[in-house]
């Protein structure tokens, strides 16, 4: 009985040694520069996004003569509340689109996402009388928060796969 018990207790301290070095580490981008997260956003966003980024391009900083700032504020996000951001959307309300990878600042993780899922909100109570598959798209979009800190939100047609696709770029990297 000792034996067995002795077995038993080594086997579950193995296993669990085992596991602890198993974990991909959760903070592989939080040492990369905010340069560094912009482009690994953008390139993610771009090579897994689907068509609709060819009509909507990926923007990383807001400029004045262009719609980043307007669609910044469409998203409720502000420059100050993120370290690094990647963001491909539509401005047209008759698509509900939209792809966010947000490295929030420091203590703006819940600012961020409260952000992010009100746009969403207001996406489907936009659609919900208007276009039904609209509505669709923006109820099935996903946000979450990526083992990096990355806040990733995907807003599209088939936003599961585009999802799966972009977070595992961002996290291989």
């Amino acid at each position: 009985m000792k034996k067995i018990l002795t077995l038993a207790l080594a086997l579950a301290l193995t296993v669990t040694a085992l596991a602890g070095c198993s974990g991909k580490s959760g903070s592989a981008n939080s040492d990369k520069t905010p340069e560094e997260l912009t482009e690994l956003y953008s390139s993610a966003i771009t090579d897994n996004g689907g068509e609709m980024v060819e009509y909507n391009p990926v923007f990383t900083e807001v400029k004045e003569d262009d719609m980043s700032a307007i669609i910044l504020e469409n998203l409720g996000l502000l420059v100050e509340d993120m370290k690094a951001f990647a963001v491909s959307s539509s401005v047209m309300n008759v698509q509900a689109y939209g792809i966010a990878a947000v490295m929030p600042a420091e203590g703006k993780s819940e600012t961020v996402t409260n952000a992010l899922q009100s746009y969403i909100d207001a996406q489907k109570a936009s659609f919900e009388q208007y276009l039904a598959d609209q509505y669709e798209v923006a109820n099935s979009a996903k946000l979450e928060t990526l083992e990096d800190g990355t806040i990733l939100m995907v807003m599209c047609e088939d936003q599961d796969t585009v999802f799966d696709a972009i977070s595992a770029a961002i996290l291989a990297d």
